[in-house]
């Protein structure tokens, strides 16, 4: 972000980064809660969405704290945080909608991977 930005734009940008920070949160906490109803010793599919919800709740908890902690980061880091946790959210979120039951949680990744991707467009 330059210098010369207007406070309407500030305020743009911490509210869509505190968005963002709180669609992670959510991930991070559906994810976890998915995770622990599978068994470990299940199915290929059953280990995948386990192994997935696992994953998923470990980089969206770690995107929510860079994004919630130092405002003064990188934007090139703070982009591949970013980019990192879209992918990984899609990624579950498709492993999800193959286990019955899961369409909620499946629901919450994409909602934040298009947290992600709109706290990206705001970073420009």
């Amino acid at each position: 972000m330059t210098p010369s930005i207007s406070q309407q734009q500030l305020y743009r940008f911490l509210e869509d980064r505190f968005t963002c920070a709180q669609a992670c949160t959510e991930c991070a906490r559906t994810c976890a809660i998915r995770a622990s109803l599978v068994e470990p010793d299940g199915s290929e599919c059953q280990e995948r969405v386990r192994r997935m919800g696992i994953m998923c709740a470990e980089v969206c908890d770690a995107t929510c704290r860079v994004l919630s902690e130092d405002t003064r980061q990188d934007e090139d880091a703070i982009r591949v945080r970013l980019e990192w946790c879209r992918s990984v959210c899609l990624d579950c979120a498709h492993a999800f909608e193959a286990y019955p039951g899961a369409e909620s949680s499946a629901a919450t990744c994409r909602a934040c991977a298009e947290a992600c991707s709109h706290f990206l467009e705001t970073l420009g």
